[in-house]
């Protein structure tokens, strides 16, 4: 119902008006409490354990919906089964400069040269904090980390480093983002030098795991190798894919920053199905781009994804999304005649 009026706003300011939301929900257990019984899905079918985590189910709010944590506790009450905060950046960052969201409604994309904009590492450490003190989480979180703008390329390990340092105890796990291309320069970090020192670097500052966060805008083959390079140097998993950077996906919008949302579903799934090829089994795939629906996710899973993420399209769906996936997500597996939805991880891979 309020969908053509949020419309009505630019997307940035209709974004913050969703922040102050749900910041202003968190401030009464009875509020939350009130929205978990609408829209959380408790199914054990839907659950499972990853990283040595419980998931009550495989769909998460990718980063950039929450930058700084400030809505953690929320977004878990309207039925996401883990919560991915950032990108955060060692010190504050304001990002490139407006307008820098755009929708495209026809297509369901969103178009995005934000920049890493966020608070920082100090604000976000103290948010975490505040809410760990608070109490448990219903739901794993991860922490999305990228370098600030101005650190060059040979400093950029020092960012990453700092960051792991100061986060990773908060955290359930963490996520490697060299892969925005909204910050210049980031996307050449996706190298087999700087991937082996990175992990090198994690592995010896937190036991958490650390996953890859790819582009979907490499050519498959170097996408792949680079995926297993990283993998056998330590990363848990491999997310993929952040936005795109190809235009041709969308004619006639001038090339500014990246694309998600519906035109990005073919070629993200592409790229799991690659990806699956080689690494199901061998490590966790967490699949991001296009998807809207609990056939798309289930698609996803079937492939070899054992999560999935969605931002996009709950700007265009709404924040009932997630728990009308999940009710269909228990629908397709009592079609298979399946019971748990560990039974159809990969089957397109078996």
């Amino acid at each position: 119902m309020l969908k053509p009026l949020i419309f009505r706003f630019d997307p940035e300011t209709a974004h913050d008006l969703a922040r102050r939301a749900l910041k202003t929900l968190q401030h009464s257990r009875t509020a939350l409490n009130f929205v978990a019984a609408q829209y959380k899905t408790p199914n054990a079918a839907l659950g499972q354990h990853v990283f040595g985590l419980r998931f009550p189910n495989p769909i998460g709010i990718a980063a950039g919906f929450d930058k700084n944590g400030e809505m953690v506790r929320a977004l878990a009450a309207f039925g996401f089964g883990f919560v991915e905060i950032g990108s955060v950046t060692p010190l504050p960052q304001a990002g490139n400069p407006k307008p820098r969201l755009f929708r495209h409604g026809p297509t369901q994309t969103l178009q995005n040269a934000m920049g890493f904009n966020n608070a920082g590492m100090t604000f976000v450490e103290q948010q975490l904090t505040n809410m760990r003190g608070q109490g448990s989480l219903a739901t794993p979180l991860g922490v999305n980390v990228g370098k600030n703008k101005a650190t060059p390329a040979d400093r950029a390990l020092e960012d990453y480093q700092q960051l792991l340092t100061n986060l990773a105890p908060l955290a359930d796990y963490l996520v490697i983002n060299i892969s925005s291309p909204n910050t210049p320069g980031l996307r050449d970090l996706q190298n087999e030098v700087f991937v082996r020192d990175l992990f090198q670097m994690a592995l010896a500052v937190t036991k958490k795991p650390v996953l890859l966060k790819i582009a979907p805008d490499m050519d498959l083959s170097t996408a792949i190798a680079l995926s297993q390079f990283a993998v056998s140097h330590g990363a848990a998993g491999i997310i993929a894919s952040n936005t795109t950077t190809d235009y041709s996906l969308l004619p006639g919008v001038a090339p500014v920053g990246g694309l998600s949302g519906k035109v990005l579903c073919e070629k993200s799934f592409a790229l799991l199905k690659g990806l699956a090829s080689e690494l199901f089994g061998k490590t966790v795939l967490i699949s991001v781009g296009g998807i809207d629906s609990a056939n798309e996710v289930y698609r996803r899973l079937k492939t070899g994804a054992s999560l999935v993420q969605l931002y996009s399209s709950l700007v265009f769906h709404g924040p009932g999304l997630p728990h009308r996936i999940n009710v269909d997500l228990q629908r397709l597996l009592a079609q298979d005649g399946a019971n748990h939805i560990g039974e159809i991880i990969g089957c397109d891979n078996a």
